[in-house]
Formats: structure tokens, C-alpha cells, sequence
């Protein structure tokens, strides 16, 4: 069982539809495909806009945020929510970009109040993680947008552990790039990641100096109008992503989708409670319906537990969060059964490995049946 907080497990259907032939990335049946895939990321980033679509990581579609938009020496300010903002922190230093570090304690969101006391006339971009896959924090996008209020810097935002899993809203909270991946949300192996872009972002391409060849936009947006890529395309992955697309767009819907992560999160917050444990974030406006990490000191020990007795994967304690926590994923493909499952494992793993835990599970089977 992989509980880890992403990748997630990919549906039968969905790697059904990627074992299918290559087909030419240059003819019709391509382009048709192409066009329809791309529609579908539009509604699920809630956006009229661009999207672009790289066969690469989530770590590619950062690198593609920055260098499409910004030059070297701008600046930009990026907020301290976790390992995962640490690392897009990195890369935007090393490329050569000013950055603003607003220091946390992996326990909050971004704050939307500090955010708009460290602009200034030469901030150029704001960086924030949605969703901290590292910590279960979920920042209040909305908010951040608020507090720029007329300054012009862009707004760009990380969305690899929340997009089809947590509401998001591209354009309504005026977001400028998008970043994501397919290995969450989206319910397919790594190896796609994505951005959607502003208008306000493509006028800021047109001046950003920043070094840039296969990440550049201008070419794959004037390809996309016709359905194809300007390089060879990682059809078999677009296969299965229009699989996962009729799947979440037309069989369930997003709406749907967001409340069942959220189900499955508030369950596992009571599990967790049931057990005498905490979860990780503070605030409960920010609590994700993602994945919940769990505050558990010998953490790699319960961990090793599970994984040799039952067979299942957590995710690990990241960065400074090392042994402190374990998290347990619940996003993608993934339904009740499958988390009363998960939940009686840790419970089980819990005291194997010497934890005095009261039934959490059956305060999550509770909330469930309700």
C-alpha cells in the first residue's frame, strides 16, 4: 500500500491507457488528442488562459515559472512553508534572482500580512507553495493575491500537491503561474508537469532576460494552437492523462473530488486525535485535505514498522522535520475502504513500535459512516 503523500496510486484504467501504441506526435489523432487534454487542465486549473505542458517534473515547471518570467538580479520574495518551498528557494538563488527569505516555522502557511510588508517598487514576483507537502499546510492563496493589492508584482504559485485534490483557482485569484505535476492529484506517473499562464505573465516573458530554451513558453503555446509540441511529445503519458481527465472532469467532478479529499483528511485528523497524537499544522484554516503529517518523535521507526509488518508506505519527515513526523497520504485515487485500511495499519504500526495510542480509528470510522 503506497500512503505516501505522492506519487499516488495510479487506477487500472489509467495505466490501461497508457499501454496503448505511440502513435505520430505529428498527425491528426495526436492533435486531436493534444487539444483535448489541454482543455481539460484549463478546467481543472479554473483558468481561460495558457497551459504548458513539459515532460519533466514538478521541479521543471518551477524552473519554467522563474525563467519565463523574471531576469537575473530581480527580486523576489519567497515564504519559508517547508522543505519543498526551501528547494524552489534554492533554485531561484542559484539561477541568479534577489530573494527575499520570509523565515517560518514549517507549522503555518504563507502569512499574507508579512508578504505585503516586504514588497517594495523592485519586487518583481511573489513564491508561494500552495500545499506543503512536506508539513500538510496549505497556504490561503486568495489572501496572499489580496494583500499585493495594486503592486505589480507576479504571483506565482506551487500547486504540485493540491491541484485535483484541494479547491484552486487560477484565475479568480488572479494568479499569474501555476506550477504542477502528474503524480499527485492527477492520478499518473511522474514524468508530466504543467504551468498555466497569465496574460499579465506572457507580457512579462516578452522582457525577462533570463536564459531559457527548452523551458521557453513562446514556442509551445504557438505549437499547442494546433494540438502538437514543437519536440516529441510523451504521448503514452497524455494518453493516460485524458483518462484521468474523464475521470475527474466528466465521472466524478471537481466538486466532488474536493470533498471527498476533504472527507478523508477530516478523518484522519480524528484518527490522529483518537490516537493522542497532533498533526502538524496550527491553523486551522490550513489544514490540508492532501495528506496530514503527524507529530511522532522515532517516526523512521514507526515507519519501518509498518512497512515490514504490513507493507505499506508512509512518507518520511523532510528536511528539519527528520524522525518528528510521519505523513500519512490521502489524495488521488482513493476512497474509504482504502483509508480505514491505511488508518488501521499506523494504528497497528503505532503499537508495535511501543506508542500508547487510544482507537483513532474508530474515531475516523465514525465520521466516516456519518
Amino acid at each position: 500500500m503506497l500512503q505516501i503523500p505522492g506519487p499516488t496510486n495510479v487506477p487500472d484504467r489509467v495505466l490501461r491507457a497508457i499501454d496503448a501504441p505511440t502513435i505520430d506526435h505529428r498527425g491528426p489523432d495526436f492533435a486531436e488528442l493534444g487539444l483535448e487534454v489541454l482543455e481539460g487542465l484549463r478546467t481543472v486549473c479554473r483558468t481561460d488562459g495558457q497551459i504548458v505542458v513539459y515532460p519533466a517534473s514538478g521541479t521543471g515547471a518551477w524552473e519554467a515559472a522563474l525563467v519565463n518570467t523574471l531576469s537575473p538580479g530581480d527580486k523576489v520574495i519567497a515564504c519559508e512553508t517547508g522543505h519543498f518551498a526551501t528547494l524552489w528557494r534554492a533554485m531561484a538563488a542559484r539561477l541568479g534572482l534577489e530573494v527575499v527569505w520570509l523565515e517560518g516555522d514549517w507549522r503555518h502557511g504563507a502569512d499574507p500580512e508579512r508578504i505585503a510588508d516586504a514588497l517594495d517598487d523592485d519586487v518583481r514576483a511573489v513564491m508561494v507553495v500552495h500545499n506543503e507537502t512536506s508539513t500538510g499546510v496549505t497556504s490561503r492563496i486568495a489572501d496572499v493575491r489580496a494583500a499585493l493589492g495594486d503592486h505589480d508584482a507576479l504571483l506565482l504559485v506551487d500547486t504540485i500537491s493540491s491541484l485535483a485534490s484541494i479547491d484552486y483557482r487560477h484565475d479568480e485569484w488572479g494568479v499569474d503561474v501555476t506550477v504542477a505535476g502528474s503524480q499527485k492529484g492527477l492520478m499518473l506517473p511522474a514524468g508530466l508537469s504543467f504551468n498555466a499562464v497569465s496574460e499579465k505573465a506572457l507580457e512579462a516573458a516578452k522582457a525577462a532576460r533570463m536564459p531559457r530554451s527548452y523551458w521557453d513558453w513562446a514556442p509551445i503555446i504557438a505549437a499547442n494552437a494546433n494540438g502538437y509540441w514543437p519536440y516529441t511529445s510523451a504521448t503514452n503519458l497524455l494518453y493516460g492523462l485524458r483518462e484521468a481527465l474523464q475521470i475527474l472532469l466528466r465521472e466524478e467532478g471537481l466538486e466532488h473530488v474536493f470533498a471527498r479529499h476533504a472527507r478523508h483528511a477530516a478523518a484522519t485528523r480524528a484518527a490522529v486525535a483518537g490516537w493522542g497524537l497532533e498533526v502538524l499544522a496550527l491553523d486551522e484554516r490550513e489544514l490540508s485535505n492532501s495528506l496530514t503529517a503527524v507529530v511522532c518523535g522515532g517516526s523512521d521507526e514507526v515507519r519501518r514498522v509498518i512497512l515490514e509488518r504490513f507493507d505499506m508506505s508512509l512518507g518520511a519527515g523532510l528536511g528539519r522535520l527528520a524522525d518528528e513526523v510521519f505523513r500519512i497520504g490521502h489524495l488521488g485515487d482513493f476512497n474509504d475502504l482504502m483509508l480505514a485500511g491505511t488508518l488501521s495499519g499506523v494504528q497497528m504500526g503505532l503499537k508495535l513500535a511501543g506508542h500508547d495510542v487510544g482507537d483513532g480509528v474508530g474515531a475516523a470510522l465514525e465520521l466516516l459512516a456519518a
